[in-house]
């Protein structure tokens, strides 16, 4: 159970050859768009997209515990502002964090190959749903503050949708095919993990999000069983891109334009790009 519930640029990417989970070879070229295209941006203006307050960090790698602090202080913002009939704008924040674990609602000490008290990076135990993942440089997190009353009120479909979000970015700019896996939450290139989603829904409002491996160090990970899944591993995007010579800041760049132009035709939404500053007040 990956869900926790209290209510309770306009250039052309390089090419380069891929390796699809049937180990087929196949080269490919695609262009990034701006985030907000004059396009894109004529269409918000004409249709009713609900605005999202956008927090743009993703050249950052911030601390898991700031970040953890600014959705709570968002979040319960917002629940102010329902007790008080009023609608809170959703907000977006995406960044990298520092190495670092965390366990779900569900964790079990079994899914951890450390001790406990003595752990290689700061270890947590959060609200969201869901096992011990690991989190770190070349890992793009997207943290989604949502009020789902302005969505849908379904949280398999909140997750379905976050996959989905991830799923269009493989495909369209990186021709990699993902795909689900009956009975978990995640998204997959054959056996491979490439994203994590861990949610928390408090009155409705959403909070924690998905965390895609772009260009990860994924050893890390061999010191958990992540998501607490043992017949399957975990990959990034840059491993399975064969013949990639550009840098990971590069693809870091590409994978988030594609996210967030996917996230916003998923969810039907507006990005307003704030002052990170705004975080902290």
């Amino acid at each position: 159970m990956i869900a926790a519930v209290d209510f309770c640029l306009s250039s052309p990417i390089p090419s380069w050859t891929i390796l699809s989970h049937s180990d087929r070879r196949t080269s490919w070229r695609a262009a990034v768009s701006p985030i907000i295209s004059a396009e894109s941006n004529s269409l918000f203006q004409q249709s009713s997209r609900r605005r999202c307050l956008f927090y743009d960090m993703h050249k950052e790698v911030i601390p898991f515990a700031e970040a953890w602090s600014w959705q709570k202080s968002v979040v319960e913002e917002r629940k102010t502002l329902i007790d008080s009939n009023e609608d809170g704008l959703d907000a977006l924040i995406a960044l990298q964090h520092q190495p670092v674990y965390t366990l779900g609602t569900a964790s079990s000490e079994n899914n951890l190959n450390f001790d406990i008290k003595n752990p290689p990076f700061p270890l947590y135990q959060t609200e969201r749903g869901g096992e011990v993942t690991y989190h770190g440089p070349g890992q793009l997190v997207m943290y989604p503050i949502m009020n789902l009353r302005y969505q849908k009120m379904d949280l398999h479909w909140y997750l379905r949708a976050l996959e989905e979000v991830v799923i269009r970015v493989l495909f369209s700019t990186f021709g990699l095919t993902a795909s689900r896996v009956e009975g978990l939450t995640g998204v997959w290139v054959g056996d491979k993990k490439l994203a994590a989603i861990g949610i928390r829904v408090s009155r409705w409002l959403t909070y924690h999000g998905l965390a895609l491996n772009v260009s990860t160090d994924l050893s890390p990970f061999k010191e958990i069983v992540p998501c607490g899944i043992r017949d399957r591993g975990v990959g990034s995007i840059k491993e399975l891109l064969i013949g990639y010579d550009g840098d990971d800041g590069k693809l870091i760049d590409i994978a988030h334009d594609s996210l967030v132009k996917e996230f916003c035709q998923v969810f039907q939404v507006e990005l307003c790009h704030q002052p990170i500053s705004m975080l902290n007040h």
